[in-house]
């Protein structure tokens, strides 16, 4: 997940979850995220 820029990185967990895809694999993605020290913002729907 290194190769990823920071902007896909968190596209890529947002549609995860929209997708509801398998809980580990998100929280793959949300580890790699709390790593870079990047910030999450609740989406609306």
């Amino acid at each position: 997940m290194s190769k990823l820029s920071n902007e896909l990185l968190l596209e890529s967990y947002y549609k995860a979850v929209d997708l509801r895809l398998h809980e580990d694999f998100i929280a793959l993605i949300r580890q790699e995220i709390e790593r870079r020290s990047l910030h999450l913002v609740a989406k609306s729907s």
